[in-house]
């Protein structure tokens, strides 16, 4: 995708067919990412191939609509173009970054259609509990987000993207580009802290 045909390419669908082979040498996403800043054109085809088809699986999962998991999809690669200088290597890989712009795509289309995301609390009141049930129930959904809200990054990205993403950790572990050891370690973690958090609050 070249940056002169950057609007008409991205108002076509994801590139779904197997991306073509990188040059020798795996350039780390990170440093896609600051070659892109730089207006390298070939660095953005590069980090297109690598994510276009796990971004739309994961915008699909969310939205459950192609036309809008596409619309995402073409979203984030436009955000990306226009904000990959301010990515910073020294805050952490290029994947996590990638991933929060992503996020904020799918969270906007659902919220076009006043559909909860992984960045609303979750609605599970029945329609006829009662008023007091209601009111109980809508504080622990509201808490148990904002338990999550607190959580170090690193650990509530991997749970969002498990829990309000249906991600497998295996599919976690490719979307984030880490190991996947590392991935149950941090759900390990951060559902330990989530415990820590609420201890005490629903007995």
């Amino acid at each position: 995708m070249r940056r002169d045909d950057q609007e008409m390419e991205l108002a076509a669908p994801p590139r779904l067919e197997p991306p073509a082979a990188e040059p020798q040498g795996r350039a780390t996403d990170g440093d896609l990412l600051q070659r892109i800043a730089d207006g390298d054109n070939g660095a953005f085809d590069i980090l297109y191939g690598r994510f276009a088809r796990p971004l739309y699986g994961l915008a699909l999962r969310m939205l459950r609509d192609r036309s809008r998991a596409e619309d995402a999809v073409q979203e984030t690669f436009a955000a990306i173009w226009r904000s990959a200088a301010s990515y910073r290597p020294e805050r952490g890989p290029g994947a996590p970054w990638l991933y929060a712009v992503a996020r904020n795509a799918i969270v906007d289309r659902a919220r076009a259609r006043g559909e909860a995301t992984f960045a609303d609390p979750p609605e599970a009141v029945a329609p006829d509990a009662a008023p007091d049930e209601q009111a109980q129930s809508s504080y622990v959904s509201w808490r148990v987000h904002r338990a999550v809200a607190d959580l170090p990054e690193h650990e509530r990205e991997v749970l969002e993207l498990a829990y309000w993403g249906g991600l497998s950790q295996s599919e976690v572990a490719r979307f984030l580009d880490i190991p996947l050891g590392t991935v149950k370690t941090r759900t390990r973690s951060g559902l330990a802290r989530l415990a820590d958090l609420l201890d005490g609050e629903f007995r």
